[in-house]
């Protein structure tokens, strides 16, 4: 990947989670609550993508980008550890509210989490710009 490439995909990449974000809050308003959190979910995705190509780290899989950037951030202490326990638990919600029988959200738990969601973007654009 050619350096504008690399930019341009950081850039995009960075927009999907926060058109993600929106959609969550979206999803949060008409209180579909697996929705909000399936698309929280993505807009850590997105911005740990965008962080992971910024730092020409490669992962081909969501497990796969969930531990480099556990291996990269959280574990050298790049980024705090609230973020990566974050970005764990919407990893793990997603699994159980896409795929697991019988497992609801509620409105208070996905409130909770929409501005650590926010924040968690905004603390990868920092990484990502500084």
């Amino acid at each position: 990947m050619s350096f504008s490439d690399r930019n341009d995909c950081v850039e995009y990449r960075l927009s999907k989670a926060k058109e993600s974000l929106k959609a969550a809050e979206v999803s949060t308003e008409s209180q579909l609550w697996s929705s909000a959190i399936n698309r929280l979910y993505y807009s850590c995705f997105y911005a740990v993508n965008a962080l992971l190509v910024a730092s020409k780290i490669e992962a081909k899989t969501h497990s796969g980008l969930k531990n480099q950037f556990s291996l990269h951030f959280i574990k050298t202490q790049k980024m705090e550890r609230k973020f990566g326990e974050l970005f764990s638990d919407l990893f793990d919600w997603r699994q159980k509210g896409g795929y697991g029988d019988i497992f609801e959200f509620d409105e208070h738990v996905v409130r909770a989490h929409i501005n650590p969601v926010r924040n968690f973007i905004r603390e990868v654009e920092r990484m990502i710009y500084q």
